[in-house]
């Protein structure tokens, strides 16, 4: 950014009318110079905003597309670094770096990802970050019957010389994605962390997820593969002859990862969130945990009895308006990755 113009001392006094001429001249042209060099924000701390403009919203799809591409074909974290970050961020480079490690020539069997078919979900708000949602069909799927799904990424833009970057990802089934509510310029209205309409206000969604995984509490997620069926498998994998797992669920809501949300035309949200946790594997005596080369690439330590691995995970719910009796809350997608490995 340009500094404001000084004027220059002259070497005689000049008129009070000359002096306002002057200042109001000098003034003139450090706004101009601001606007021209983009550093200008008109109260942008204050102003309600739309997060971004339909044809910003499709370069920053094509954009992210195109480093994802690139990275998945040579298995290079680096390429799209810049495009992701949050959950999906995690996730995406703990992947590509371990396999960086385990196939260092490249993805021999990368297929191109192409997005089609995108309905972006912009809301207005005040202020940095700015968000948006953008609802898109893949080719990583069967476009008829049980296997068609979308792919909803939401981006993040944290200032005016920021890159859009993905930061989550939810793969939903099309009737899983739900009508939302919209102003009269068509512009989808943000849940606040705090969001009393939900039954559950977003900015909890990471604490009650995680408590719920260790002991069922609060009782108010719907069943389904994420909630009980996922706290059954882990229930059995603590009993596997020769080995033990436990697991550690940790809230993950600051930041990059922080709870983004949609008001659903129900009084609901469709909620975005993050969380950690780890499984921590404890071999009989005689026996050691297995380790695949994926997690080994990411491991510090040598395995003797035990492996604890580090995991992140993306999950969107549907919440039911405020009021709603039972299954408040409906967890319609769950993404996770190994993000770090230990051995002892």
């Amino acid at each position: 950014m340009r500094r404001p113009i000084r004027a220059a001392a002259g070497p005689g006094r000049v008129s009070a009318g000359r002096g306002r001429r002057v200042r109001h001249a000098l003034a003139g042209a450090t706004v101009m110079s601001l606007l021209a060099s983009g550093c200008m924000t008109v109260h942008g701390e204050l102003a309600v905003l739309p997060g971004a403009k339909k044809s910003e919203a499709a370069q920053a799809l094509a954009d992210f597309t195109e480093a994802y591409n690139k990275a998945d074909k040579a298995f290079d974290p680096g390429l799209d670094a810049g495009r992701v970050t949050g959950a999906l961020g995690a996730i995406n480079q703990a992947g590509l770096k371990a396999r960086s490690v385990t196939n260092p020539e490249g993805n021999d069997r990368h297929q191109p990802l192409e997005l089609t078919d995108a309905r972006f979900l912009i809301p207005k708000k005040a202020g940095w970050p700015r968000w948006f949602v953008a609802d898109t069909d893949s080719n990583r799927d069967k476009d008829d019957g049980p296997g068609d799904n979308r792919w909803v990424l939401v981006f993040v833009r944290n200032g005016a010389d920021q890159l859009w970057e993905a930061a989550y990802l939810a793969i939903l089934s099309p009737d899983k994605v739900p009508e939302f509510k919209t102003d009269k310029d068509g512009h989808v209205e943000p849940v606040p962390a705090d969001g009393k309409s939900p039954a559950v206000a977003p900015g909890d969604m990471s604490t009650e997820y995680s408590s719920y995984l260790k002991d069922g509490e609060p009782a108010h997620f719907a069943p389904g593969p994420h909630t009980d069926e996922w706290r059954n498998i882990r229930e059995k994998n603590a009993k596997l002859p020769g080995l033990t797992i436990q697991y550690i669920d940790q809230p993950l809501d600051t930041g990059d990862f922080a709870p983004l949300a949609l008001a659903t035309k129900d009084g609901g949200a469709l909620v975005f969130f993050a969380t950690r946790y780890f499984d921590r594997q404890t071999a009989a005596p005689g026996y050691t945990p297995k380790v695949s080369a994926d997690v080994k690439a990411l491991m510090t330590g040598e395995v003797k009895d035990t492996l604890t691995k580090e995991w992140v995970s993306s999950q969107a719910a549907l919440v039911e308006p405020d009021g709603a009796d039972s299954d408040q809350v409906d967890v319609v997608s769950r993404l996770q990755g190994v993000t770090g490995a230990e051995g002892s």
